[in-house]
């Protein structure tokens, strides 16, 4: 099935977004918390809530903050009602610059850093960012899960294939190596020693392998462009407690690549940008004079436009004088009617629009002429 164009639409290199879900209870309240603590700390620059209505049932709050001393970031974060499962989120932030990896998660403008916090759970699959994810023990719940990571457009799903059972210093999460702006977007999948077969045998259909002993990063839907399976797949991960240099490179590589924004971030984006709350005192002024512009805009292209108008009129009353005075009392035809001016640009989208009006009216159907042959008596015959 063909996607269109608009759903691809790229992701702005300026642009980070991710999602998840809160498992635990009150997860506006421990947002509220962690936004007035991360002011208070000079973590953030400032914050605001814009709460729920009949037709927007989503709690929104803004977070706005400068990385590398002087780039503005602004995020925001919409938390959807409460369901049996937890309460779902989703945030999207843009920065004045292309992003850089290096610069801290905007996760952390809202949510708390603790590693038990219940707000970083895959609202799909349940599994969690930044952890190691064993794969699930029953072959068809491997292909299930599989399937839908790889389909899996928010995160960055990464499966590691362990060469034999591991000890401690194999137990430590490949977030640990990776960049701050990659480390909530990460999930980590871990196949055991006897799981290589089912693994590849579920990711057969999307046409990446994970090497024994080693690892791939799956192609996400839609794949990016540029993605290919060879060159996201690392040939060996040791896992020992060393930095995975290959497999840190190898997910950065994929995370630079150009990718469609997943479904939902494309309007979370928009709001960002353009029904943006948190506003600085310089902001606030700038917005007032843009608007200050606009209505002096508007006013002097009605003032031009009446004047036009009333420039027309009193041309041609002039005309219609001097036609009068050339005619004489002695004419004896009939003055023209003067040549309507004119009509103003407000008279004009009037008009358009009652034509449309009208347009929207069910027309009645024409009488029948009497005098058509296919629709009058029939004549009569000889």
């Amino acid at each position: 099935m063909q996607t269109s164009t608009t759903a691809l639409l790229t992701s702005p290199p300026t642009v980070w977004s991710t999602r998840g879900r809160h498992t635990g209870t009150a997860a506006d309240t421990v947002l509220r918390r962690t936004l007035r603590r991360l002011k208070d700390n000079g973590d953030i620059d400032d914050f605001l809530e814009l709460p729920a209505s009949g037709t927007a049932p989503d709690v929104v709050f803004e977070s706005r903050r400068r990385v590398a001393d002087e780039v503005t970031v602004r995020a925001r974060l919409s938390l959807a009602p409460g369901t049996d499962a937890g309460r779902d989120w989703l945030l999207v932030a843009e920065a004045e610059q292309p992003w850089d990896p290096s610069w801290p998660s905007p996760v952390g403008m809202f949510w708390p850093s603790e590693p038990d916090a219940g707000w970083n759970a895959d609202p799909v699959t349940g599994l969690r960012p930044g952890r190691i994810n064993p794969l699930p023990e029953d072959d068809k719940a491997v292909r299930r899960l599989l399937r839908d990571c790889a389909r899996d457009a928010w995160y960055v799903h990464v499966v590691v294939h362990e060469a034999m059972t591991t000890d401690e210093r194999g137990r430590v999460p490949l977030a640990r190596w990776l960049p701050p702006g990659l480390r909530d977007r990460v999930v980590e999948h871990r196949a055991t020693p006897q799981q290589s077969r089912v693994t590849n045998w579920a990711l057969r259909e999307f046409g990446v392998e994970v090497p024994r002993g080693g690892a791939v990063v799956l192609p996400g839907s839609p794949a990016p462009e540029g993605y290919d399976a060879d060159a996201f797949a690392v040939r060996a991960v040791f896992l020992d407690g060393t930095e995975p240099a290959d497999l840190v490179e190898a997910v950065s590589r994929y995370d630079a690549l150009p990718r469609a924004l997943p479904d939902g971030a494309r309007d979370a984006l928009t709001a960002l940008r353009e029904e943006w709350s948190l506003l600085t005192t310089a902001e606030e002024l700038a917005r007032e004079r843009a608007l200050v512009r606009m209505y002096a805009e508007a006013l002097e292209a009605m003032a031009k436009s009446r004047d036009l108008y009333r420039e027309a009129a009193e041309r041609a009353h002039e005309a219609l004088a001097a036609y009068r005075e050339t005619a004489g009392p002695r004419g004896t035809g009939q003055p023209p009617a003067p040549r309507t001016p004119a009509p103003s640009p407000l008279q004009h989208l009037t008009r358009t629009l009652e034509r449309l009006k009208a347009g929207g009216r069910t027309r009645r159907p024409a009488p029948e002429d009497p005098e058509d042959p296919e629709h009058g008596p029939a004549a009569s015959g000889h």
